[in-house]
């Protein structure tokens, strides 16, 4: 785990004297966060503000997460009535640099490759646990549409907002997951804002392989890879290409960010939770693949949105002599499913195998 990350500490004399926001930091960073800030419970006008500009603009794509109801979201009074403050934490994702997925390897993206939220939670439900000692109200929420978590870290000192959209912290860039504790403690804001430290680099802008990165730290999600996976319906066939060998998430906004990379190199080189076959995906049950993957954000809870995703990988991916791929997209063009039908036979094209689909159209 990296050091603390510190900003200068502003003390507000308002703050409730009986208890130690330090002391408060010091449990969060010893139960596994890696930065720990403590602001009000205001509403974030200016956030509401925004993503209903977003929303008018069409920007959301369709996305609920956030702009379903801004209102409540950037309103931590919806989560607490009297909510007077928020200690926020974020904890570090471990995500180095991976080589290209490998024949037919599907990619899952740093934060969905374990359950770095459960952690998380975990660990600010240790902030909690002495804040209702001391006979205060608290509830821990991170990554469930209750608050903007990004926001809250934002004006808790922790980071800045980057270009593409993600808070990055001084030194460590954006690998990281975001929560809260709300509490009807009155706790002292202890840290200044952080200013804005990306300068002229346009990297992640750049980078994006679908140019979803619009204006400066505004993503059009009707572009971004990491919700086209996670939407419900067919991927457009523009984006398909784009998509590589991604299953779930895209981190290429990230990797490309120069903040933080040299202490990344330290992460060390494979996570073996990175990749998942995408014969195996299709391979699985319903039940199986909820079981496995139903901690992720999956359209209305359909797993056939994963076997979506999968075609998609093969037709980028994939060996069109290998047994196993051929066999995987032969049931899907003789499938029942239209739109599965239809992945499929877009990734057997890719694969030079349009006469499979003229086969599976004949049955």
């Amino acid at each position: 785990m990296p050091d603390q990350i510190s900003t200068t500490r502003r003390v507000d004399p308002t703050g409730d004297a009986t208890l130690d926001v330090e002391n408060l930091k010091a449990l969060g960073i010893e139960a596994g966060l890696d930065a720990v800030g403590v602001t009000s419970a205001e509403p974030f006008t200016e956030t509401l503000a925004e993503i209903l500009r977003r929303r008018e603009a069409g920007l959301h794509g369709g996305m609920q997460f956030t702009f379903r109801n801004p209102e409540r979201s950037t309103d931590p009074g919806r989560i607490m009535e009297d909510a007077r403050s928020l200690v926020v934490g974020a904890m570090r994702v471990s995500a180095p640099r991976l080589p290209e997925p490998g024949s037919g390897k599907a990619r899952i993206a740093a934060y969905a490759r374990h359950d770095h939220y459960g952690d998380l939670r975990k660990a600010l439900s240790v902030i909690a646990g002495h804040l209702t000692e001391a006979s205060y109200r608290t509830r821990v929420v991170a990554d469930d549409n209750s608050l903007v978590d990004r926001a809250a870290a934002v004006r808790a000192g922790l980071g800045w907002y980057g270009r593409n959209g993600n808070v990055l912290l001084p030194g460590h860039g954006s690998w990281f997951v975001l929560g809260s504790v709300v509490t009807n403690a009155q706790l002292a804001p202890d840290q200044e804002t952080v200013a804005d430290g990306c300068g002229a680099c346009t990297s992640c802008i750049d980078g994006c392989p679908t140019g979803a990165i619009v204006e400066p730290g505004v993503v059009d999600a009707r572009r971004c890879l990491a919700w086209l996976v996670q939407a419900p319906g067919s991927i457009p066939a523009e984006f398909r290409k784009a998509m590589g060998g991604r299953i779930y998430g895209c981190d290429e906004c990230q990797e490309v960010c120069p903040v933080g990379r040299s202490g990344r190199a330290a992460d060390g080189s494979e996570d073996p939770a990175a990749d998942v076959e995408a014969v195996e995906i299709l391979s699985l049950s319903d039940d199986e693949l909820l079981g496995r993957f139903g901690r992720w954000y999956i359209a209305e809870r359909d797993p056939r949105y994963l076997r979506r995703n999968a075609l998609v990988v093969l037709g980028n991916t994939a060996d069109p002599t290998d047994p196993a791929v051929l066999s995987a997209l032969r049931f899907n063009l003789e499938g029942s499913d239209p739109m599965l039908r239809s992945h499929a036979a877009w990734a057997a094209t890719e694969l030079g195998r349009g006469d499979m689909v003229e086969a599976g159209a004949s049955h």
